[in-house]
């Protein structure tokens, strides 16, 4: 009923985005940032100047963070096995999502992002590339990894290379889920310790999400997760049986669902405050009906791309009060682009060893703060992508936070982070305004 409102706008959408990519032929291109004009120049920046910033790379390998991009530089890595929510489709056909994860990263984070969509299937061979391209970076993305594999990859590379490893499917989904609780629980008047929560879909997203949320203190006995067999309990055998491979499931399992309920997945709905959906597109992924036996002023995250389980309005005319999706075409987008950009900025600045928990959370506590100030509202929950400052304001925290839990090799204080951060991302989007303004970039039609 709700489709038919919204399928002209997605097929126009989605027939503009095809002939948009076809004309600039991709998103991204690699541009000087040093000045060059005669030979000398060159010279400089070339042979014979540039063996002296080799001589002292090699002298202290450390130091190719000051003399070169490298502080400045993250991977997206990628092998294409699950590409939004259009599955396994590939290295290739992965790459359009990868250069426009460059893109945010470089619009609003002031990050040099290289996106690397690698023909690997096992993850070992995943573990292996990253590995072999550290020299190279300061922080590695890792993108579009289907599961289980993408855990024991994300696991196993944070162990091995020296550099910040995170997993934006699993890390960036859960951090701007959290943020977007916490904004929508302030606008209905519920306490966090007070809610009953449904995770529909157990995938990446979602396991990360349980693991955050837990972190923060919910408790896992008020949390109720669900796949496409029901809900989550210590009797699912199945889960069990392959508790080796799918070890984080296992431990929902018997950590959550307080009450023990049992049954299909629509059964989680019954009562529930909230519902947190990272599964797969819609629509009618979620059903009306479903939604109708949640408790009063209900909070729904419809997440799948490129389409939500569920249409907004339709959840709204359910009963649900908020309704997040992951869409930047909809009130409320609750997407990691919200996080990774000013998260990594903030990263890179201070050199952290690695991502934590705290950092994340303290990225999430941020993203509330700044809608605080815009005015929150159910249709208000988060900033979106055009307020870049609060991308700033996302570096600086979780800047501070590697900083507080002794993880930063460039300790920084939170004011020059923020003023780091702001500097860089106003540079790159001048950068861009000025080549538009040049005609050397043509605007969208």
């Amino acid at each position: 009923m709700q489709e038919p409102k919204v399928s002209k706008p997605v097929d126009d959408l989605a027939r503009l985005a095809l002939a948009m990519h076809a004309r600039y032929r991709g998103k991204i291109q690699t541009q000087s940032k040093v000045p060059v004009g005669d030979l000398r120049d060159f010279a400089i920046w070339y042979t014979p100047g540039v063996a002296e910033p080799c001589r002292a790379i090699a002298a202290d390998p450390e130091s190719a963070f000051a003399y070169t991009n490298r502080g400045n530089a993250i991977a997206i890595v990628s092998d294409g096995s699950r590409v939004l929510g259009l599955g396994d489709i590939g290295p290739e056909a992965g790459l359009p999502v990868m250069e426009g994860k460059a893109l945010l990263f470089k619009l609003l984070g002031g990050v040099d992002a290289t996106p690397l969509c690698i023909r690997a299937r096992e993850a070992a061979d995943i573990v292996r590339a990253v590995e072999l391209i550290e020299p190279s970076f300061g922080g590695i993305n890792l993108e579009d990894i289907s599961q289980p594999k993408c855990f024991g990859v994300l696991d196993e590379a944070r162990r091995r290379v020296s550099i910040p490893v995170w997993h934006d499917d699993q890390q960036g989904s859960a951090t701007v889920a959290l943020a977007g609780l916490l904004a929508a629980l302030e606008v209905v008047g519920k306490p966090l310790d007070k809610i009953r929560l449904v995770l529909f879909g157990v995938g990446a997203a979602n396991v990360a999400t349980y693991r955050l949320l837990v972190a923060y203190g919910l408790d896992p006995k008020a949390i109720i997760a669900c796949d496409t067999k029901g809900l989550l309990h210590a009797a699912r055998s199945d889960i069990e049986r392959q508790n080796a491979q799918f070890v984080d499931k296992w431990r929902i399992c018997i950590d959550s669902n307080g009450d023990g309920r049992r049954g299909p997945a629509e059964t989680a709905f019954r009562d529930a405050d909230v519902c947190i959906a990272f599964s797969r597109p819609g629509p009618d992924v979620i059903r009306p009906e479903w939604i109708r036996t949640m408790a009063r002023d209900a909070i729904v995250f419809a997440c799948a791309n490129p389409t939500p389980e569920i249409w907004p309005d339709a959840a709204r005319g359910a009963g649900a009060r908020i309704v997040a999706t992951g869409r930047s075409d909809f009130p409320n987008q609750v997407n990691n682009s919200l996080v990774f950009p000013g998260l990594f900025r903030g990263v890179l600045d201070v050199r952290a060893r690695t991502i934590s928990d705290g950092m994340a959370i303290a990225a999430a506590e941020e993203l509330v703060a700044c809608a605080r100030q815009g005015g929150l509202s159910a249709d208000q929950l988060l900033p979106t992508m055009t307020d870049w400052t609060a991308a700033a304001r996302v570096a600086a925290a979780a800047g501070a936070a590697a900083v507080a839990e002794g993880l930063a090799r460039n300790p920084l204080k939170r004011d020059e982070l923020e003023r780091l951060a702001l500097g860089a991302i106003k540079q790159s989007r001048a950068s861009l305004e000025r080549l538009i303004e040049a005609g050397l970039i043509a605007r969208l039609p």
